[in-house]
């Protein structure tokens, strides 16, 4: 379990120093979903941390299809929040009312954008309408949605994105189910705002490439993949020519971001989750991978079938200017990251 390892309590504790805003959550009930996930659940760490250090009393549900998944995660700290069945592909009823919701529940799997289309599509609008209605229903007072960098497709010009630059994503291509279902969404979250003024407020943050030992086991995600093979000694295998730019993120440092965008973000607003620190190309990560692993890099290449699920950005890397307007540092650059990534999945228990 991830809390066996002190320098995963350490890095929680020195990124929750970070943000003064978990104050103002202190006798407020927060509602995360996709809470077993990996941002979801660092999130989480996050404020179960503070509630112990501080005796506060922010409510915590959670929010996610399985009690016992959700509980190999916390372990014993599950009595320290609510747990709550929850599907983003099927309808559910609410028994409580939130007063900040943060929906990070979403298929994260590549592959699975290609073999289940139609659900990712209709649980990233479907989902994201349901909660919406909750929303508005109690008087919450703020959702974020979390979406993701593939909402800005490709583009021909170099630099990072910003948050109102967006380029081509094929409507033709199944594997844009999942880019289009989050396109979709964060088009709802601005209508459902618009048409129903004075309702729930409504914030949006877009991560890059999150990365860190909150993700699953099996998660197929390059960087959570990787760093896992990395852990258990093996080496890695790339089957690209590793080229492409991308904007990792510690999950702790994303969590933060997270936080303070709910928080202080403008309302009807996107924010890039990005740390400047840690903008590389997926060779790069690469070679700090088997540096820190002292394994090797093997490059392969990839089948047809593994084609069809590959992220056709070759350039998806994030101006994060926004985000640090808002006072949000990351703490995390790439090599720092990632070392602690794989020595948190190595202290941890069920590694093997």
């Amino acid at each position: 379990m991830l809390y066996d390892s002190i320098l995963w309590i350490d890095d929680i504790n020195r990124v929750m120093a970070t943000i003064p805003e978990l104050k103002e959550l202190e006798g407020n009930t927060v509602f995360i979903t996709g809470a077993s996930g990996l941002i979801g659940s660092a999130v989480i760490d996050l404020l179960l941390r503070y509630n112990e250090l501080h005796d506060s009393s922010i409510k915590i549900f959670v929010a996610g299809r399985s009690y016992s998944k959700m509980h190999s995660r916390f372990g014993e700290r599950m009595e320290n929040m609510t747990f709550v069945e929850y599907d983003a592909s099927k309808h559910n009823d609410f028994y409580f009312k939130a007063d900040y919701i943060i929906h990070a529940a979403s298929n994260a799997s590549p592959d699975t954008y290609t073999k289940e289309p139609v659900e990712t599509m209709s649980s990233n609008f479907l989902g994201m309408k349901e909660l919406l209605d909750y929303a508005n229903n109690v008087k919450s007072k703020r959702i974020l949605y979390v979406s993701s960098s593939e909402v800005y497709g490709k583009k021909d010009t170099e630099g990072a994105f910003l948050e109102n630059q967006y380029g081509y994503v094929d409507v033709l291509n199944s594997r844009s189910s999942y880019p289009i279902g989050k396109r979709a969404a964060e088009t709802l979250c601005i209508s459902y705002s618009d048409e129903f003024r004075g309702g729930v407020e409504v914030v949006i943050v877009r991560p890059g490439h999150i990365y860190g030992p909150t993700a699953l086991r099996g998660d197929k995600r390059i960087a959570s993949a990787w760093a896992f093979d990395v852990a258990c000694g093996r080496d890695i295998v790339m089957k690209s020519d590793g080229k492409q730019i991308r904007s990792y993120c510690y999950c702790l440092d994303c969590a933060s971001a997270i936080i303070k965008v709910l928080m202080c973000g403008e309302k009807n607003n996107a924010y890039n989750i990005s740390n400047p620190d840690s903008v590389i190309s997926i060779a790069e990560l690469a070679e700090i991978l088997t540096d820190v692993g002292k394994c090797k890099l093997i490059r392969s290449a990839p089948s047809d079938e593994e084609k069809k699920s590959f992220n056709p950005m070759n350039n998806s890397s994030l101006n994060s200017e926004k985000l640090l307007s808002l006072g949000w540092h990351g703490l995390f650059n790439a090599r720092t990251g990632i070392e602690h990534t794989v020595r948190i999945i190595r202290d941890s228990e069920d590694i093997r």
